[in-house]
């Protein structure tokens, strides 16, 4: 039997996930139903029509008000802010994916519990040190299905966590500084107007934005022996999609930039394959949208200055590739629940 999953947040994120959860074949997983304030139009005109991915190619049929159909499936859209109102208890959902980006906490994500749910994926950081964070490829293996709530961290987390993980146990990582060039998010403005944030005020399509980010730190959720050795920042640039990590480490052992590919060059085709991959190609971001692994090394652009200081640079479509990893993480706990 498969296990029943709702969206709460038919965003980016949500309307990806349903794209990577289509292309899957034998998934233990079934959407049943999307919350989203818009109702059934919109919410299927948006995901058959995507200004990044193109036309989904599948078969959507609004059914009536509140359904539709997608490959002939029916998915119910409910609209409603609280989720201790939403009726997963009578619709019998199993999961949770929480992309509203506003439950991210016990408490706030607790409340699809309450309505009658059994697990919770939040796609984002976790406010909330009880809420453990699982990225694929690193710490998912610690996963043992106590826990109702967790978070799949961020798309940068997802990106630099694999590859940093297999740096610091080749080379063992003193620390380190990453930026992440990132395209622009829904939470910046087209054009100059209020934020919380004064840079994230400006206009994302006119200009290069520094922010803060917790993506460098939040590895140490998953891999506990970085704790305190990295940091970074976020540089928002005037793309839609696909961004890229450029680290910085000191490490402990002395290596050359050939060691270093070759070393997740071999992750990339054992252990980590499908969620990390190595390109010796001259590309460009354009190229990496809808890559589905978290992270692909640009090997040409490896550098190693003085024996220990590493440079790494790593591709990921922070969407799709993100979502690809929801979906492993929800199928991972669906067979717990």
């Amino acid at each position: 039997m498969k296990m029943k999953v709702a969206i709460n947040g038919f965003g980016r994120i949500g309307r990806n996930f349903l794209r990577c959860l289509e292309g899957r074949e034998n998934t233990d997983l079934e959407v049943v139903a999307v919350n989203d304030s818009g109702g059934v139009k919109q919410a299927t005109h948006l995901l058959k029509y995507d200004s990044i991915l193109g036309t989904f190619d599948a078969d959507i049929q609004i059914l009536d008000d509140t359904t539709f159909a997608l490959n002939g499936r029916p998915i119910k859209v409910v609209s409603g802010r609280d989720p201790l109102q939403l009726p997963w208890k009578d619709m019998g959902v199993d999961m949770v994916i929480e992309g509203t980006g506003v439950f991210l906490d016990t408490i706030g994500a607790g409340k699809h519990l309450s309505a009658g749910a059994k697990k919770v994926v939040i796609t984002a950081p976790a406010k909330d040190k009880a809420i453990p964070t699982y990225v694929v490829g690193v710490n998912e293996g610690d996963y043992d299905g106590s826990a109702p709530i967790v978070s799949n961290a961020s798309c940068t987390t997802n990106c630099l966590a694999p590859f940093v993980k297999v740096l610091d146990e080749s080379f063992g990582i003193v620390k380190g500084t990453m930026t992440t060039t990132h395209s622009y998010t829904g939470d910046q403005r087209l054009l100059d107007a209020s934020h919380r944030d004064l840079r994230r005020a400006r206009a994302a399509a006119l200009n290069i934005v520094p922010t803060s980010t917790g993506a460098a730190k939040a590895v140490a959720l998953v891999v506990p022996s970085l704790e305190g050795k990295l940091t970074g920042i976020a540089l928002r640039v005037p793309t839609p999609n696909v961004s890229v990590v450029d680290l910085v480490i000191q490490v402990e052992k002395k290596t050359f930039a050939e060691e270093v590919n070759a070393v997740l060059r071999e992750a990339a085709d054992t252990h980590l394959k499908g969620v990390l991959a190595v390109t010796d190609k001259p590309l460009v971001s354009a190229d990496f949208r809808a890559s589905d692994e978290s992270s692909t090394i640009d090997a040409s652009l490896t550098m190693v200055m003085g024996d220990d200081m590493v440079k790494v640079v790593a591709w990921y479509d922070n969407e799709w590739g993100y979502s690809q990893r929801v979906v492993d993480l929800a199928e991972l706990m669906s067979k717990n629940l």
